[in-house]
């Protein structure tokens, strides 16, 4: 509308966005979220669609956000994917250090005096190695096991993404003892189909701690990568007992859950 009020020598100079130079839009439309870009700025016209999927651009958003290191630059085949999972990654587990009591935990084992929830370091138990840690979970002279289903597509992990990239799944979960008391502790972790199917599973020995312990917090950790096409959901499962048979809360503790889905390094 504005146009018509103009020189024609004024409307000559002025220009669209798509005659600026491509290093130019590709600095402007990299300030976007990756899901514009994607569903939207993509969809604009042919010259969009080829600068949203060049590798610069998503460089330069890795650059925007610091996912970039100069070292990363001949292992990384496609910046657009390595960008979408620097921006996703997070800790999928919730509630992992009982800052929310049992919120978001499924209590599939609770015998003896059940799961209780206390402060570090706990009777006879040391400090974590990470101040941000304030409260554990404990078991009891039951079986006490509990667990979380993730599922991917919810945390914005789509099928192909999971199907075609198979990114890096890193689970890490810290334990101890206390001094006074033996305790057996475990841990499975399994990647399932759609259909609840075990598609990969990491499920150590039990770890048995005797009494007299060091009651240091140790960190066990697992990567799984190459898995089969098909991981819809993660189920994370962990807990034990202590091995005294003592009434009260001379279990194993548990603490500080993670998993993780990141970028191949």
């Amino acid at each position: 509308a504005h146009s018509r009020s103009l020189s024609p020598e004024l409307r000559s100079v002025m220009t669209s966005i798509c005659d600026l130079p491509e290093d130019v839009l590709v600095e402007l439309l990299s300030l976007l979220p990756a899901r514009d870009l994607v569903c939207t700025c993509r969809l604009v016209c042919t010259q969009w669609r080829y600068v949203v999927d060049l590798t610069t651009l998503w460089k330069r958003k890795c650059q925007r956000e610091g996912f970039y290191l100069q070292n990363l630059d001949r292992s990384i085949s496609d910046w657009k994917t390595f960008y979408m999972l620097c921006h996703l990654k997070r800790n999928l587990i919730k509630n992992p250090c009982a800052e929310e009591q049992f919120q978001h935990w499924k209590l599939d084992r609770n015998e003896g005096d059940k799961w209780k929830i206390e402060n570090l370091p706990g009777t006879h138990g040391q400090s974590m190695p990470d101040p941000r840690v304030h409260k554990y979970f404990v078991t009891s002279f039951g079986p006490c096991l509990k667990s979380q289903l993730i599922s991917l597509k919810k945390e914005g992990y789509w099928n192909e993404l999971m199907d075609e990239k198979r990114p890096e799944i890193v689970v890490k979960d810290w334990y101890a003892a206390r001094f006074d008391c033996g305790c057996r502790y475990e841990l499975t972790v399994q990647l399932l189909s759609e259909d609840y199917l075990v598609l990969e599973e990491f499920c150590p020995e039990p770890v048995l701690i005797e009494q007299w312990s060091d009651a240091m917090w140790r960190e066990i950790s697992h990567t799984f990568r190459n898995y089969p096409p098909g991981v819809r959901y993660i189920l994370f499962r962990h807990g034990g007992q202590d091995t005294q048979f003592w009434a009260g809360w001379y279990g194993i503790r548990v603490t500080n859950s993670s998993i993780t889905v990141g970028p191949l390094t």
